[in-house]
């Protein structure tokens, strides 16, 4: 087999030699493991014809400069535009159409009562559009009540009622997008794809490398396992990466046929942030463990001045961009301030007595009303930091702030959530204070305290992949509290000092 002069690793040398069997593959591939630079070397160790296909247009460009010309690197959306999304151009990118325009266009003409709630015809068409979306997103046929989308505040018993009654519109709206030339209904690129998938193709291609394959809409995962009787396919990512299930992704790499691989030595950071990541990757229950680079010097402990600080929420990024703003700090959010001005926006409304449009709290008559919800309800605990944000600083406040941030390229500090941070990496990163540990279950222990609840495999994968963006020195921060969790010190694990760890190059 004729490989590139780079040194491989033994794990890369196997993925190699199991490539060039023809066999379809999964490959588990740890953080900072290597695997665009061992995807390189599968593509040109042959001259059969490939296609990577990428999460995102950035890193579908990014691979274009370093794969053989045999391969063509996409994104899913990208092949399914060339195929058929083309057809449509007329309608993306369309002007936005007044919520009310699209209701009447759906025939909702008058306000619907689900329980003591009152839905009015612009949000009854915002759903019926959201549930589309989903739909598009999934690998079904036809759309079905389980598509149609939740709205903030409205109970699971309600949910049914307001599934039941939006569906036709739902359905309306998709015949809607049918029509390539003109229509009532905001035309997007997840609609194109939808099309194209829905209409069975097959891609002139001898093998397919998925890569981010945790976090593929099973409308992507049905095409490429179409492909499966005349292309080789190697699934590639990390299963403790999937952070995005809460909006339809899927782990595609579970359960997969194939022969399985694994990518474990870490060439973004030393032994000892790959204890760390280990501990996140043992609760999460994830098939591999990290070994460290020696190679590498690598610190945890405190960080005064960040590169990047990675937090849970929006409404966290926005605490840590008031307090590095209030340092004289140049600051920047990564994916910008869009969402974060949105719910500000939002809050300026019911504060001023005016109902919102925003899709979180488009239930809520009054600024009272949410504030209460966020305090009482557990089901919006998550709003209570927006609740104490805009208490606090006031929305102006807030707007300005945003307007302030700056440029990555121009930034002191870069601020993110940890789901915008995945694939990135800073020499220095802290861990924002918002990632709160389990509350305390019923149960006591001898001496009749509490013992704290179990730690969720989402917010373990999610931590695995905030600790795992450092390669100089990680700053805990948030997370600390896992040095005190049983789940993170087992019987018989390694004993965490609660100083400095500093890994010394060897």
């Amino acid at each position: 087999m004729k490989l590139n002069v780079l040194k491989l690793t033994d794990e890369q040398i196997a993925a190699a030699d199991a490539f060039a069997t023809g066999d379809h593959l999964v490959i588990q591939a740890g953080a900072g493991t290597g695997k665009t630079t061992t995807l390189t070397q599968l593509a040109t160790s042959t001259s059969r014809r490939g296609l990577y296909v990428a999460f995102n247009r950035s890193i579908a460009r990014d691979a274009a400069g370093r794969f053989p010309g045999t391969v063509l690197c996409k994104t899913a959306h990208s092949l399914a535009y060339a195929a058929i999304g083309h057809r449509y151009r007329a309608r993306l990118n369309g002007p936005r159409v007044p919520g009310r325009h699209t209701a009447d266009a759906l025939g909702i003409t008058k306000p619907m009562r689900i329980g003591n709630y009152v839905v009015w015809p612009a949000t009854l068409a915002s759903v019926a559009q959201r549930t589309v979306t989903r739909f598009c997103q999934s690998a079904d046929p036809v759309i079905e009540r389980h598509h149609v989308s939740p709205l903030r505040g409205l109970a699971a018993i309600l949910h049914a009622e307001l599934a039941r009654r939006i569906l036709p519109y739902a359905r309306a709206a998709w015949a809607d997008l049918q029509n390539p030339d003109t229509g009532a209904v905001r035309f997007e690129h997840d609609h194109y794809l939808k099309i194209w998938a829905l209409s069975d193709p097959k891609l002139p291609t001898d093998f397919v490398l998925l890569d981010e394959a945790q976090d593929t809409n099973p409308v992507l995962e049905q095409v490429l396992l179409n492909q499966r009787g005349h292309a080789q396919l190697v699934m590639v990512g990390d299963s403790a990466q999937a952070i995005y299930g809460w909006r339809g992704a899927k782990d595609v790499m579970t359960g997969f046929d194939g022969t399985a691989l694994s990518l474990t030595q870490s060439f973004r950071f030393g032994p000892i942030l790959a204890l760390e990541a280990n501990r996140w990757l043992a609760i999460a229950g994830a098939p591999i463990r990290l070994e460290g680079n020696e190679a590498i010097p690598t610190e945890v402990g405190a960080v005064t001045k960040p590169d990047a600080v990675l937090c849970r929420s929006n409404v966290g990024a926005m605490a840590q961009i008031f307090r590095f703003l209030a340092k004289g700090r140049r600051v920047a959010l990564v994916g910008g301030g869009q969402a974060l001005r949105g719910l500000t926006l939002a809050a300026r409304d019911l504060q001023d007595g005016r109902r919102t449009s925003h899709p979180e709290l488009v239930l809520f008559t009054s600024w009272g009303q949410l504030q209460d919800y966020a305090e009482h309800d557990p089901a919006g605990s998550d709003l209570q930091p927006l609740v104490d944000l805009v208490d606090h600083h006031g929305t102006d406040a807030v707007l300005a702030a945003v307007n302030r941030l700056v440029l990555e390229s121009d930034a002191q500090v870069t601020i993110s959530t940890a789901h915008k941070s995945k694939g990135r990496e800073w020499p220095q990163v802290e861990i924002a204070d918002d990632f709160y540990p389990p509350k305390d279950n019923d149960d006591k222990d001898e001496h009749g305290n509490p013992l704290p609840g179990p730690i969720d495999d989402a917010d373990a994968r999610l931590a695995y992949v905030a600790v795992t963006r450092a390669r100089a020195r990680l700053d805990l921060g948030g997370l600390e509290w896992i040095n005190e969790h049983p789940d993170g010190n087992p019987p018989g694990s390694h004993s965490w000092p609660t100083g400095d760890l500093v890994a010394v190059a060897g």
